[in-house]
């Protein structure tokens, strides 16, 4: 079973309320001379879940690179369970307990499913261990263990990399377009997942262009247009009814 992250613990009883595990704090960044991050201010506490949303080429997954220590910062600071760590290299992170899922899926189509869940061995745990925890949280997986990965639905793989990724005992777990390419009945079992894993301490930060498929369990939105958060806020706040008017960049008030 997926327990709590001893630093989604700390970060929780520091204060009355859900702390933050994960905060960008005027996140500035940029590819050569081209700033696509613009001051970006988001927060995620355990235990909830953040969608990022907004329309391509807003900076979403770049967001998610400076949160994995993958892509710089320019300027602004990146905070984990309360410390700086803006600069840290993307292996430290993932080592504070930061896994990204990036885009695409990310598992190796021609191993078996049990071959790349055995891959996630370089985070210490044994073979039996990681199967223990896929097989528990997807149980598909268990009856497909003997099956070459890329003969599976995209469903399914996408249930792989998620197990793959739990495998880390993530604190944060970044998920980049987990829709993309699915079936709206397989993305809506998908997201029953994400929330349960969030309910065992995890912050969960996701990034979709379609605003409909993670809003059902989203705590929290935030519209991300032209590097800029433009709106945030709870996803029954009225975000709903303004996210067209927002991806087109104009001010719905």
């Amino acid at each position: 079973m997926t327990t709590v992250h001893p630093a989604a613990t700390a970060a929780s009883t520091e204060t009355t309320g859900p702390a933050p595990l994960l905060a960008l704090r005027g996140v500035r960044a940029a590819y050569g001379a081209i700033t696509v991050l613009h001051g970006v201010d988001l927060e995620v506490a355990a235990g909830r879940v953040v969608a990022l949303l907004g329309p391509n080429g807003a900076g979403k997954t770049t967001a998610l690179h400076v949160v994995a220590g993958t892509h710089p910062l320019t300027a602004g600071s990146l905070e984990l369970g309360g410390r700086d760590v803006t600069g840290a290299a993307g292996r430290d992170l993932a080592g504070a307990g930061v896994c990204l899922i990036p885009e695409g899926r990310g598992v190796f189509p021609n191993l078996t499913v049990r071959e790349n869940l055995w891959m996630m061995t370089c985070t210490g745990r044994t073979r039996a261990q990681i199967e223990e925890i896929a097989f528990d949280r997807f149980p598909i997986l268990h009856t497909r263990a003997g099956q070459v990965a890329g003969t599976m639905s995209g469903g399914e793989q996408q249930m792989l990399a998620l197990a793959r990724g739990l495998a880390t005992d993530p604190a944060v777990l970044l998920l980049d377009e987990l829709s993309m390419g699915l079936a709206p009945l397989v993305v809506e079992r998908l997201y029953e997942q994400v929330a349960e894993i969030a309910r065992h301490g995890v912050a969960v930060l996701v990034v979709e262009q379609f605003a409909a498929a993670v809003l059902d369990i989203a705590d929290h939105a935030a519209v991300l247009v032209r590097g800029r958060v433009v709106r945030q806020g709870h996803p029954d706040s009225g975000l709903r009814n303004e996210l067209a008017a927002l991806y087109l960049g104009s001010d719905p008030s």
